[in-house]
C-alpha cells in the first residue's frame, strides 16, 4: 500500500466531484497532480498542489479553488484536518485509524511493502565494472562495481526486467600487454632471471601464479615458440586466469552478473558483428567517407589525418563525427562500442544504463549517439559517471597496495573492513560527487558510521522480538497476528511519526529508480534508522513509550507489529544495496 497513490487517487476522485471542476474537466489535466510530504512536518502528514496546477484552467485563483477542494476532502473520514498554506498548496493532516490500517497493510506485505510496478516489465540492461580483464579489481572499480549492483537491484525491486552485464574487454592492446607480461613471469618460472619489470609491462606480483601454472602445463614448450605462435596461447591463458581472478574480486564484494560479455565475439568471423552494425549505419545514412579536424589537446589513439570511415554523429547529437574504420581497413574501438550497442537492443533492451568511472565522461555524447543512430531513437542510454574514491586511514592518505604493483586492490579493502561496509559508503554519496573514505571511520560502532547504525537498527529490532520472549515466556510470536494487534492500540504521536517514516518507501524506491540514483535508498535508511533509535532512546525516559511492557501483554505485541514493519523495511532496503540485516551485533 502506497500512502501517496492512495491519496492522489483520493484527491482526484474528489476533484471529480466538485462542480466548478467538472464545468471545464476535458480541459483540465489531472497528471500534473501531486501528493507529497509538506517541506515542514509541523503543517501536515501529506499536502497537495491541485488548487495551483488547476486554478488558471478553472478560471479562478489557487487560494480559493484550495478552499473549495478542501471542504470536499473533509469528507474523507481518514482526513483529520485541512489547511491551506502558501499560495494553495492543501496540508492534510490523517486520521490515527487511518495510520493504523496503513501499518496493518505494511505488517501483511511483509518484505513485499515498497516493491512497486512503476517499471512495468520493462527491459534495462544495467552494464558496470567492465574493467580490463589485466590483473585484480582495484578500489577505482569498487565504486562503480557497487553502483551497478545497486541500481539493478532498485529497478528489479521496482518492476523492472534487469539484466547486469559485464563487457569484457579482451580484444584490445591491453591484452597483448598481459600476455607479454605473463609471458616474462613464466619465464621467470623457468629459472630465468628477468630483473626489473620493464617500463610498459604489468609489473604486478598477482602474474606470478600464471607464470608458474604456465611453466607446470607446459615446460620450455613455449619458450622455443616465436610470439606469433606463443601469444595466442598465452592471452588465453591469461584472460581466462584474469577473469577468475575479477569474479572471485566481485564476489568477495557480493557483485553479480548475469552476463559476461566477451569484446572478442565481435571480432569473430571476420568481424561480421562490427561489419554488419556499419552496413545498418550505412544503410540509415550515417556513415561517409571523410577526414576529421585535429581535436584541441591530446590527439585520440584512433584519429588519423587522412581520409576514413566515419559516423555521422553529430546528426544525433555528439560533437564531432568518430571514425569506424581507418584508412589501413582496421575497425577502431569505437567501431565495437557501436557494435556492442546494437547487440543489446537486438536482444531486446530499449533501455541501457553504462556506469562509468568520471573519467569517461568523454564519452557520454558519443554513446548517446550511437543510441540514437542504431535504434532511431526507439532506445534510451544513459550513463553514469562515478567519481573517484580517496582512501584514509585516521586521516592519512592510504599507500599503493604492493601486490598490485600501483593500486590499492578491492580485495585489501573488502577484507580489512568487510563488504558491508564497502558497499554502504560507497552509496553513501550521490555517484556524481568524490567520496573519502576512511578505514577507520567505517569501521566505528557509532552513528557516524552509517553502515554500522542501519544495521544495528535492524539487529535492535530482532532483540525487541527476544525481550517480548523473556518478558512473556509463552508467547509464539511467528503465531501471532499482529497486522489485527495494532488496531487501535498504536496511538503514541512518535509511534504514528515513525508510522510515516515508514510509509515514505514505496515512495523512495520509485522516485530513486526513475532517477536511477541508488544513493537515496542509503539516505532513506540512515533516516529510518534514526526514527528508531529515536524512539526506543525516548523509552528510556518514557517506560509507557518502551516496545516491551511487561505489564500489557496486548499493547506489547502490536508495538511488536510496529517493529515487525520496521524490521522488514529495512531488511528489503539492506537487501538492495547488498548488504545484510544481521540479527545481532557483534
Amino acid at each position: 500500500m502506497n500512502l501517496f497513490t492512495d491519496f492522489e487517487d483520493r484527491i482526484k476522485n474528489a476533484l471529480e466531484q466538485i462542480d466548478i471542476i467538472k464545468e471545464k474537466r476535458s480541459e483540465l489535466d489531472f497528471g500534473r497532480v501531486g501528493v507529497e510530504p509538506p517541506r515542514d512536518a509541523s503543517h501536515g502528514d501529506i499536502a497537495t498542489n491541485a488548487a495551483m496546477v488547476l486554478a488558471k484552467a478553472v478560471g479562478t485563483n489557487p487560494r480559493a479553488l484550495a478552499d473549495i477542494i478542501s471542504v470536499k476532502l473533509k469528507e474523507d473520514p481518514d482526513i483529520d484536518a485541512i489547511s491551506v498554506a502558501g499560495p494553495g498548496f492543501i496540508n492534510i493532516r490523517l486520521s490515527v485509524g487511518y495510520w493504523q490500517k496503513l501499518l496493518a497493510a505494511m505488517i501483511a506485505d511483509g518484505e513485499a511493502f515498497g516493491r512497486s510496478q512503476v517499471g512495468a516489465g520493462h527491459k534495462v540492461n544495467v552494464e558496470y565494472v567492465s574493467a580490463n580483464p589485466t590483473g585484480p579489481m582495484h578500489v577505482g572499480h569498487c565504486r562503480g562495481a557497487v553502483i551497478g549492483d545497486t541500481l539493478a537491484n532498485l529497478l528489479e525491486f521496482a518492476g523492472y526486467a534487469v539484466t547486469k552485464e559485464y563487457y569484457v574487454n579482451d580484444a584490445g592492446s591491453q591484452i597483448d600487454v598481459l600476455a607479454r607480461s605473463v609471458f616474462l613471469r613464466y619465464r621467470e618460472a623457468l629459472g630465468e632471471q628477468i630483473g626489473e619489470i620493464p617500463a610498459g609491462l604489468y609489473p604486478g606480483d598477482y602474474l606470478v601464479p600464471l607464470g608458474k601454472t604456465l611453466a607446470a602445463e607446459f615446460g620450455t614448450k613455449l619458450r622455443g615458440m616465436p610470439e606469433s605462435q606463443w601469444l595466442p596461447i598465452v592471452k588465453d591463458k591469461a584472460i581466462d586466469a584474469m577473469m577468475v581472478m575479477i569474479r572471485e574480486d566481485l564476489a568477495a564484494l557480493n557483485v553479480k552478473h548475469d552476463v559476461f560479455f566477451s569484446e572478442r565475439t565481435l571480432h569473430d568471423n571476420g568481424a561480421a558483428p562490427i561489419r554488419t552494425a556499419i552496413n545498418d549505419l550505412t544503410f540509415k545514412g550515417y556513415v561517409y567517407k571523410g577526414t576529421l579536424p585535429p581535436p584541441k589537446g591530446q590527439l585520440p589513439e584512433d584519429w588519423e589525418d587522412r581520409e576514413q570511415t566515419l559516423f555521422r554523429s553529430t546528426e544525433v547529437g555528439d560533437d564531432i563525427d568518430r571514425p569506424l574504420i581507418k584508412s589501413d581497413g582496421s575497425y577502431t574501438y569505437f567501431a565495437a562500442d557501436v557494435a556492442y550497442f546494437k547487440n543489446k537492443f537486438d536482444r531486446g533492451f530499449s533501455e541501457m544504463v553504462y556506469v562509468l568511472g568520471a573519467d569517461h565522461g568523454g564519452y557520454v555524447k558519443r554513446l548517446e549517439a550511437v543510441a540514437r543512430g542504431v535504434s532511431d531513437g526507439q532506445a534510451k542510454l544513459t550513463v553514469l559517471l562515478c567519481q573517484l574514491v580517496k582512501l584514509f586511514r585516521n586521516g592519512e592518505p592510504v599507500k599503493m597496495s604492493k601486490r598490485s604493483g600501483d593500486f590499492v586492490t578491492l580485495r585489501d579493502v573488502v577484507e580489512e573492513v568487510g563488504r558491508d561496509s564497502v558497499r554502504f559508503m560507497m552509496l553513501y554519496r550521490k555517484s556524481s560527487e568524490p567520496l573519502d573514505f576512511d578505514f577507520a571511520k567505517v569501521t566505528e560502532q557509532s552513528k557516524d558510521n552509517p553502515v554500522f547504525y542501519v544495521q544495528y537498527a535492524h539487529a535492535r529490532c530482532m532483540s525487541i522480538f527476544r525481550q517480548a520472549k523473556e518478558a512473556f515466556l509463552d508467547l509464539d510470536i511467528a503465531s501471532l497476528d499482529l497486522a489485527k494487534a495494532v488496531d487501535g492500540r498504536i496511538v503514541d504521536p512518535t509511534e504514528l511519526q515513525l508510522i510515516a517514516k515508514l510509509a515514505e518507501f514505496p515512495r523512495v524506491v520509485e522516485a530513486a529508480a526513475q532517477a536511477q540514483e541508488p544513493h537515496r535508498i542509503a539516505f532513506y535508511l540512515f533516516d529510518l534508522a534514526s526514527s528508531l533509535h529515536g524512539h526506543w532512546n525516548k523509552g528510556k525516559d518514557f517506560p509507557e513509550l518502551r516496545f516491551v511492557n511487561d505489564k500489557n501483554r496486548e499493547l506489547t505485541i502490536a508495538r511488536l507489529g510496529l517493529v515487525h514493519a520496521v524490521a522488514s523495511v529495512l531488511k528489503s532496503g539492506l537487501g538492495i544495496t547488498g548488504t545484510a540485516a544481521p540479527d545481532e551485533m557483534r
